[in-house]
């Protein structure tokens, strides 16, 4: 099995089916990040950390906001400048932030948080902070209440955030305090390939061994088989959106 380091390191290798099976940002979830650091008067300036395709950052400049987009991932950033216009972007990482002191008004992370080591990471997101900015924190996660999504999850392996998630909320080290949290159900309209490009995109999936690929791609197909998700056939999959934030003290 991969280490940790090669699993967070893998999806540059897997941008493009990234972009195509992963799913948007809620609006409201996003705005709910931001509201804290908004000030009237006062243009509102965000890093995106662990940007990756630029699916959160799409949705923070859509907010409103001045973005500048960092990855550990340079191939993945290449995918974001194509998506996304008119953003910097820059290699770096939730520990080793490559911003001045007191820049941004927030720092946010989606799919991310669960990448990063929470100590130096939290300092480092404190630093670039300028006071009373936020740092936010999202992930949207399948609903496993539905029994195919459950079956499905069970074909793909879990995945780090889920299993992070299930043990409770993220964790956040000094000078961050307790976290604000807040969730949204909605579903996510996708075809065979989008679903099939949605676990492809899978860390886990992407460093397996040939065979375990294999096995997983099988089991993917007969599922989708038994759900009709055939062709241009459509099936919604219900996610949960969890947002976290925290005003930096």
């Amino acid at each position: 099995m991969a280490t940790r380091e090669e699993m967070s390191r893998s999806f540059g290798s897997a941008a493009s089916v990234y972009e195509s099976g992963r799913p948007e940002y809620p609006a409201d979830a996003v705005e709910w990040l931001l509201e804290p650091a908004r000030r009237e008067g006062h243009s509102l300036r965000v890093a995106d950390v662990g940007a990756g395709t630029g699916k959160l950052t799409r949705a923070v400049v859509e907010a409103g906001a001045e973005v500048v987009a960092i990855d550990p991932d340079a191939a993945m950033l290449g995918v974001l400048r194509e998506n996304v216009r008119r953003v910097p972007t820059f290699v770096g990482t939730a520990e080793n932030l490559p911003l001045p002191d007191a820049s941004v008004d927030a720092v946010v992370l989606g799919q991310a948080w669960h990448w990063v080591d929470p100590v130096p990471a939290s300092a480092e997101v404190a630093r670039v902070l300028r006071p009373r900015g936020v740092l936010g924190l999202i992930w949207n996660v399948r609903d496993d209440g539905e029994p195919w999504v459950r079956r499905l999850t069970g074909i793909m392996h879990g995945s780090r955030a889920e299993e992070m998630l299930a043990d409770g909320d993220p964790t956040l080290a000094a000078p961050f305090a307790e976290l604000e949290a807040k969730t949204w159900h909605w579903s996510r309209r996708m075809t065979r390939d989008a679903l099939l490009d949605m676990a492809r995109s899978r860390s886990y999936i992407i460093t397996a061994p040939p065979a375990e690929r294999e096995r997983i791609e099988v089991g993917l197909a007969e599922l989708f088989d038994e759900l009709g998700a055939v062709g241009d056939a459509t099936i919604e999959l219900p996610y949960v959106t969890r947002a976290y934030r925290v005003v930096r003290p």
